[in-house]
């Protein structure tokens, strides 16, 4: 099988860490057909479109789409993540944002290996709120957090299923229920009810705070966490840097139900001041490409460049050399 893979390089390191992730799924012998789109800040100081509507039905008809990093000191804040990246995630449905972490032990990580289903289309990031007298002494501004139960169950029954499909299988619900007593209490029922379907799966619960503090000081007694958007995005960074840095921080933006494509991309964000220089440390674009061979049911080539990334830590050269050195480990 040949896929149509959409390319999105970005802005500043993007680019480069894409075309290393790339060469590593060539060396891998996937078939696949490239289909480049220019977007992001660059095309935005261009010509003021972040997405438009062709590029976006264009998108819609590939099978899975692989993504650098946007942004640009010159673009406002909001302009690009509103634009793209939410766009992307609200018009494909992507409503599982999946983010894993595995580290070696180390005093700080001691053994991580724990996944972290994100929802990824509602909360804050829905966009609900908005101003009164704005610009005023007496200025308000509300931003409310939306969810709904099915956007709730599909995210959470995807973590009970993932959960059940590993070693471990356990599953822990990450919130703030005694403060956010609505949004909190939905994610708690459902959450509850759904567990009553999976018996062999063993639960618990941590509010978001203390989560912070077990990632840091015991990260080894998560297995698959499940949490809101707001929350997700938060405790994902924190495991990126507990797990090893966010240079090798992977993510998959998953429309599980396969109505469209899924989004693939490092954590890490544009890093404008080391374009070129080769300091990007592509592996983090790496896992993100074998994340994404996995959901095309490519398991043999995927599995083949986790393990060429985990014995690359002795490889600390510039970014494409990197590259050239685990797509050496992969044939």
């Amino acid at each position: 099988m040949t896929h149509r893979i959409g390319i999105i390089g970005g802005d500043g390191i993007g680019p480069e860490v894409v075309a290393e992730a790339m060469k590593v799924v060539d060396a891998a012998g996937v078939a696949y057909t490239p289909v480049a789109f220019d977007l992001g800040g660059a095309r935005y100081l261009r010509d003021g479109e972040v997405l438009p509507d062709a590029d976006l039905k264009a998108i819609r008809g590939l099978d899975a789409v692989m993504l650098g990093a946007v942004g640009t000191p010159d673009v406002a804040p909001g302009v690009l993540e509103r634009g793209l990246l939410l766009k992307l995630r609200f018009e494909l449905d992507l409503y599982v944002n999946l983010r894993p972490f595995v580290a070696g032990p180390s005093p700080l990580n001691d053994g991580v290996d724990m996944i972290v289903v994100r929802e990824n289309t509602e909360g804050v990031y829905a966009g609900e709120g908005g101003f009164l007298r704005k610009g005023t002494p007496h200025e308000i501004a509300t931003q409310g957090s939306t969810n709904t139960r099915m956007g709730v169950e599909r995210c959470v029954r995807f973590a009970f299923e993932l959960a059940r499909s590993r070693t471990r299988k356990h599953l822990t619900l990450v919130h703030k229920t005694n403060v956010l007593q609505f949004s909190g209490d939905l994610w708690q029922r459902v959450f509850d009810e759904v567990a009553s379907e999976y018996d062999d799966v063993e639960t618990g619960y941590h509010h978001v705070d203390a989560a912070c503090i077990y990632f840091v000081q015991d990260p080894g007694r998560y297995d698959v966490v499940v949490t809101d958007n707001l929350f997700g995005d938060i405790l994902t960074d924190l495991g990126g840097a507990v797990a090893g840095g966010i240079g090798r921080a992977a993510s998959a933006n998953l429309n599980p139900a396969r109505t469209g494509p899924s989004v693939f991309e490092p954590v890490h964000g544009s890093a404008p001041d080391i374009v070129g220089t080769g300091k990007a440390d592509p592996r983090a674009a790496i896992i993100s490409a074998a994340m994404m061979l996995e959901f095309l049911g490519e398991d043999d080539a995927a599995t083949r460049i986790r393990e060429a990334v985990e014995k690359s830590d002795d490889v600390t050269s510039s970014t494409s050399e990197i590259g050239d050195a685990i797509a050496e480990r992969v044939q």
